[in-house]
């Protein structure tokens, strides 16, 4: 079953996106619990492909995150911590409802 948050492709892939750039220059981020559930996977993603470390892998992320320094952070300190972990790089922590709209909230961090 796959999530859809009622946008139109392209914004929810730039959501994703974004959200994933923030994971990787905060290291921790509050969202929605559906939000963190869906981006857990892409940054898993690009985690395993930064470790590979060629220079497809590298052209890819750069890429793909918006945020340049994004990209750096993930390719120079982040990977180095996971060099000996095989998967399972982030935590979904459910931390209650959302004041206003009593949306369920999440808290996606690198581990």
């Amino acid at each position: 079953m796959t999530r859809k948050f009622r946008k139109s492709i392209d914004t929810e892939k730039n959501m994703l996106r974004n959200l994933a750039s923030s994971v990787f220059i905060y290291e921790k981020v509050v969202t929605t619990e559906t939000k963190a559930k869906k981006v857990k996977s892409i940054v898993e993603r690009l985690i395993t492909r930064a470790k590979k470390g060629t220079l497809a892998d590298h052209r890819h992320i750069f890429s793909y995150l918006p945020q340049e320094e994004a990209a750096k952070k993930l390719i120079e300190n982040i990977v180095k911590r996971y060099t000996d972990r095989n998967g399972g790089y982030t935590r979904v922590i459910k931390i209650g409802n959302r004041k206003g709209d009593a949306a369920p909230q999440a808290e996606i961090s690198l581990v």
